[in-house]
């Protein structure tokens, strides 16, 4: 058995299991799978991840951290509030048309762990709560907190809906549909501009 460089191990071990789980699910990848995949030993798998729990929660933080990045980018490119949420949804509306996309790990992560105190359960929390934070401190810079947390809790239930929609086979009305009715809320009368 080739194993890759002994840093890299760990992070090849991550972005395998991370794979097989968006393509296959979390319960329907089996250890022996992601070690096999991986071509490592399964010693080297037990030494970084101990449990499979530990290598979902690994693959969970690392998808999410990537995500971060990329809208930390975006981010910088956008000068209003409204164009910075607009360019979240065409982040998402870009990945709806990728290979990559496989519906939303996190989702699936919620759907097949539903107990709360599951850390699984609560990595894929953190990761929406994120999103959810990111846009309610975007819309702060124009328009009261509590009425931010509201507007990016409608705004995080409009991706949720696109997503699951794109993964019906319909990417492209589910994002021009999410993102219409996101800008026309952004736009509400009586909204500070």
């Amino acid at each position: 058995m080739t194993e890759p460089a002994r840093t890299d191990k760990r992070q090849h071990i991550v972005e395998t299991a991370y794979g097989l789980f968006k393509r296959v699910g979390f319960h329907a990848t089996g250890i022996d799978r992601i070690i096999a995949e991986a071509d490592v030993a399964k010693m080297t798998m037990y030494r970084h991840f101990p449990s499979k729990h530990d290598l979902m929660v690994e693959v969970l933080a690392y998808r999410a951290e990537r995500f971060e990045r990329q809208l930390d980018r975006l981010a910088e490119q956008a000068a209003t509030p409204e164009r910075k949420i607009g360019m979240i949804f065409d982040w998402y509306g870009r990945w709806f048309h990728s290979a990559d996309f496989h519906g939303c790990l996190f989702a699936h992560a919620l759907a097949e762990f539903g107990d709360p105190a599951h850390p699984v359960f609560q990595a894929a929390v953190r990761q929406k709560n994120g999103l959810k934070r990111r846009m309610r401190l975007i819309l702060e810079e124009m328009m009261p907190t509590d009425e931010a947390d509201s507007v990016s809790a409608a705004l995080l239930m409009l991706i949720e809906g696109a997503t699951l929609m794109a993964r019906m086979g319909q990417p492209d009305s589910a994002i021009r549909d999410a993102r219409k009715a996101a800008m026309a809320i952004l736009a509400a009368p009586g909204r500070p501009q």
